[in-house]
């Protein structure tokens, strides 16, 4: 694990930590799965810009898919 990955999990993490604390406040389903996911997947994917292109695409759908 480099660097690079372990500096672009803690922010798509900490992102998904303020999606799912607003997701539970507001009890909206989208930014609380979102905020889930961004703190998870950086367990699971070793390759930075797949890291980077999936953390933004999941930064991304809370604001174009509202439920």
């Amino acid at each position: 694990m480099s660097e690079a990955t372990l500096l672009w999990g803690l922010l798509f993490s900490s992102i998904g930590l303020g999606f799912f604390l607003y997701g539970k406040k507001q009890r909206a389903v989208v930014p609380l799965v979102c905020g889930l996911v961004l703190m998870i997947y950086p367990y699971f994917i070793a390759n930075v810009l797949l890291l980077i292109g999936v953390g933004i695409v999941f930064c991304a759908v809370p604001y174009f898919l509202k439920l």
